[in-house]
């Protein structure tokens, strides 16, 4: 068992991701459709559908992602934090080559006879950064894309849920309701591990993040250190019933599927865009359309109840309309939690090898 110790400081810095990160779910989904040993039934009929559309050529992936999954993952991959898989790649690639070091590092130790080439991937060798940029995008729009707007509205979902049992029942409640297997017993969150550990966090909080495509809690520490938040992965889909809602039917026409039909293509690219908070010219930039196109498409969705825009300054803020649920007594002593999005540091995969989280490192 991993045994997360949270300080003050680290219970004042829960944080929510807004939804799943595009790549890290490629990422994870490379492992699912290698082997049946995780996900199991849960997840058979999206890993024999994508199998069969698994062309020769993008087996170079599974170089990189093996069936052994997050324990030889490589790191870089697994943040969370973009919006699409464009601006998770781009981020991807920009991370400064202190935190390449740092996976090399690992890489090292655990993949000692990995392929030279995903060495020198995390070098930087600009053509195979290219080849796997290309590949990975050929991947995901088969195995994820499909997918992404059932996923995507399930993810809102459970994130209005949570904050309403946040606003309920306080931090005490959101920690402890969220999965079967991780136990919180403050100030100590108790989740599966190959290995008897203990880790303690110093400040820098924990990210929150829903993960469809790796059905078991997975902690991530950035390799640079413990000053970077923990990042946790809980499995989003409660059940076998929600696994099967969102594979079961690919979208038609893409990613927003049924929404373009009902909205039209640019106006459901706005508001997915607007997941995030963002002002009209980051919608713009976002949709690919002019910023008075992008301001002509809030307006709509606006009136017709779905955005939310707020002044701020000089400009505006659009947003996705939320839930409006009647008001709560708040419990005495309720702590409040913030859902922000998710920063751009990267995160590591906490593993036996990891010396931070030695058995004798007790509190």
């Amino acid at each position: 068992m991993l045994r997360i110790h949270f300080t003050h400081e680290d219970l004042t810095r829960v944080r929510f991701a807004r939804a799943p990160d595009p790549l890290a779910e490629t990422f994870l989904s490379l492992s699912l459709v290698q082997t049946r040993r995780v996900g199991g039934v849960a997840l058979e009929g999206w890993r024999s559908r994508t199998r069969r559309s698994v062309r020769p050529e993008l087996r170079v992936l599974f170089d990189l992602a093996t069936p052994l999954g997050v324990t030889e993952a490589a790191e870089a991959f697994l943040h969370a934090g973009s919006h699409t898989l464009p601006e998770s790649l781009e981020q991807t690639w920009s991370l400064p080559g202190r935190r390449w070091s740092a996976d090399l590092r690992v890489l090292s130790g655990t993949r000692p006879r990995a392929p030279q080439w995903v060495y020198g991937l995390h070098r930087g060798d600009r053509e195979w950064r290219e080849l796997v940029d290309r590949r990975l995008r050929e991947y995901h729009a088969f195995a994820v894309a499909p997918y992404w707007s059932q996923l995507l509205a399930v993810a809102h979902t459970d994130r209005s849920r949570r904050a309403l049992v946040a606003a309920d029942l306080g931090l005490d409640g959101l920690l402890s309701t969220l999965h079967p297997d991780i136990r919180w017993q403050s100030p100590v969150l108790t989740l599966p591990c190959p290995v008897d550990a203990d880790l303690r966090l110093r400040g820098a909080g924990v990210m929150l993040v829903p993960t469809f495509f790796w059905p078991e809690p997975l902690a991530l520490t950035d390799n640079r250190g413990l000053d970077h938040p923990l990042v946790l992965h809980y499995p989003l889909a409660p059940d076998l019933a929600t696994y099967r809602a969102i594979w079961a039917s690919a979208a038609a026409d893409g990613p927003d599927g049924a929404l373009v039909a009902l909205l039209g293509a640019t106006r459901a690219r706005t508001l997915r865009a607007a997941a995030d908070p963002a002002g009209t010219a980051e919608l713009a930039r976002r949709t690919g359309c002019s910023p008075a196109t992008a301001s002509h498409h809030a307006t709509v969705l606006r009136s017709a109840g779905l955005l939310t825009t707020e002044r701020t300054g000089p400009g505006v803020r659009h947003t996705l309309t939320p839930l409006r649920p009647q008001p709560r007594p708040r419990p005495r002593g309720a702590v409040d939690v913030l859902f922000t999005p998710c920063g751009p540091d990267a995160a590591g995969a906490v593993r036996p090898r990891t010396p931070t989280f030695a058995s004798n490192d007790l509190l």
